[in-house]
C-alpha cells in the first residue's frame, strides 16, 4: 500500500529513499537524505516528489508542499547517533522497508532529475534502469553501510558501485563516506561521468573528464553540518543538469551548503533568496 500526501502530478525532482526517524534528546526528529533534498529542490523552484517508506502515523508535515509517495512500513528507519571526542558512534534501530522501480508512480517515471539518496542500504540497485531519460543523481552513502546485531553502523564494501555508476549521470559522496581512503574514489572514476567529492570545510574535489579541481568554501562560522552533503548534492545535481558545467554546479552547491552549516537541522536548507543571489548565467562549452 502507498499513501500519497498530495496529487501525483508529473514533477521536476525525484527523490527515492527512506525519511528518518531520527532520536534526539526529547524524542525524534525527521531527517535522512530525502528530507534535505527534497526541501533544497523545492527552495530551487521545483516540483518534488518523494519515494520513501514509513509508518502510516510518521509526521511529514515538514515536507510540506513536496509530494510523498510512501509505501506502507511497519518501523521507520531510526537512527540514533552518539558523539564522542573520537568521532560518532552511530545506530540502526529500525530499518523500513526497502524501496524498489515498481514502487515509482507512473507519472514520476519521466521526472528530469531523479536522485537515489540512500541512507541504510534501502534501495534496490536495480532502479537505475527505470529512468532511461533522466539525469540521474546519486549519494551512495547507504550503500556503504552495514550493521552488526546491535544495531551498531560501519562501513562496507559498496559490492554494486560499477553496475550503479555506469548507468547514472553524477554522484556525490563525502571522504568520510569511504574512510577517507582516496584509492576506493580512484576506483569509482573509470565508472561515472562526473564525481564530486565534499571533505567538509575544505570544500570539494570535482572529477570530470579525466581533470580535478577543488572549490574552496567562503569561511564561515559552522554551528550545525547536519544535512549540509545532501544539499550540496541536491545543488550540484539541478545546477549541473541545467547547465553541464560541474565546475559552476560545483560553486553554486559549495555556496549553498556553506550558508547551511550557520543554521541547525533542515533549518540549513537554503531560502529561496539565497538561491537567487548564488544563480548566475554560465555558457557551457563542449
Amino acid at each position: 500500500m502507498i499513501r500519497y500526501t498530495n496529487s501525483i502530478d508529473p514533477i521536476d525532482y525525484l527523490v527515492i529513499g527512506h525519511v528518518t526517524q531520527d532520536v534526539v534528546e526529547n524524542g525524534f526528529s525527521l531527517g535522512g537524505t530525502v528530507s534535505f533534498a527534497a526541501l533544497t529542490a523545492k527552495a530551487l523552484g521545483l516540483r518534488v516528489g518523494v519515494l520513501t517508506s514509513c509508518t502510516p502515523d510518521m509526521d511529514l508535515s515538514l515536507l510540506q508542499d513536496v509530494t510523498v509517495a510512501a509505501v506502507h512500513s511497519d518501523h521507520n528507519t531510526t537512527f540514533k547517533n552518539i558523539y564522542t571526542p573520537s568521532g560518532r558512534i552511530q545506530y540502526l534501530n529500525h530499518q523500513a522497508t526497502v524501496l524498489d522501480a515498481g514502487m515509482v508512480p507512473e507519472t514520476w517515471r519521466n521526472a528530469p532529475i531523479v536522485h537515489l539518496g540512500p541512507v541504510a542500504q534501502e534501495i534496490d540497485p536495480n532502479i537505475v534502469r527505470a529512468f532511461p531519460e533522466s539525469f540521474i543523481g546519486v549519494t551512495p552513502q547507504g550503500w556503504m553501510r552495514a550493521w552488526d546485531a546491535e544495531g551498531r553502523v560501519r562501513f562496507t564494501d559498496w559490492l554494486e558501485a560499477r553496475f550503479v555508476l555506469e548507468n547514472i549521470s553524477a554522484v556525490v559522496l563525502s571522504i568520510e563516506d569511504v574512510e577517507k581512503d582516496y584509492k576506493r574514489v580512484e576506483d569509482m572514476l573509470s565508472s561515472v561521468r562526473v564525481l564530486a567529492l565534499t571533505e567538509g570545510s575544505d570544500g570539494a574535489q570535482i572529477y570530470w573528464n579525466g581533470d580535478v579541481r577543488h572549490v574552496r568554501p567562503p569561511r564561515v562560522y559552522e554551528g550545525d553540518a547536519t544535512g549540509a552533503g545532501d544539499i550540496f548534492a541536491a545543488s550540484f545535481f539541478y545546477r549541473l543538469q541545467n547547465t553541464r558545467d560541474p565546475w559552476e554546479a560545483a560553486r553554486f552547491a559549495t555556496q549553498l551548503a556553506s550558508l547551511s552549516v550557520t543554521r541547525k537541522g533542515l533549518a540549513g536548507v537554503p531560502t529561496a533568496q539565497e538561491v537567487k543571489n548564488e544563480m548566475t548565467e554560465v555558457l557551457w562549452k563542449p
